[in-house]
């Protein structure tokens, strides 16, 4: 009997484990511009969907018109860091809490989301100016 429900435990979990991410193939892009022409306090995107087990490289570019201080710290703690990239040089590190950009540059980060959840991120000392948004990982 136990066998029995064990088995049924095991196959009514199998069905609800998906697996659809494959990490063989490319990444998608993702971009997020912070500050523009228009305005220091634009974001190119404010919304991010993604899925859990597919790979993403996210590109962040400053235009280097005010310090901007990226805090998205719930939404590193739920993904696998496969690379960081800065001005070519690569750079080996299991978790990020936030990324600061004291002027102009670009931040690539290869990345698989491992959690689903809705993650705010933000711009530190700037989300009255409205830089906020969120990662979506379904």
């Amino acid at each position: 009997m136990k066998f029995l429900l064990m088995l049924l435990f095991l196959f009514h979990f199998a069905d609800n484990v998906n697996a659809e991410g494959d990490l063989s193939i490319r990444s998608k892009k993702l971009v997020l511009n912070l500050g523009s022409d228009k305005s220091d306090y634009d974001m190119s995107q404010k919304i991010f969907h993604m899925e859990t087990g597919k790979a993403y490289r996210l590109e962040i570019t400053s235009m280097g018109f005010k310090e901007y201080e990226l805090e998205a710290e719930e939404f590193f703690r739920n993904i696998w860091i496969r690379s960081i990239e800065i001005e070519g040089v690569e750079i080996d590190a299991p978790i990020l809490n936030e990324i600061e950009f004291e002027r102009e540059g670009e931040i690539e980060i290869k990345f698989v989301p491992i959690r689903p959840g809705e993650y705010d991120f933000e711009i530190e000392r700037l989300q009255s100016k409205g830089m906020v948004g969120k990662f979506i990982v379904k």
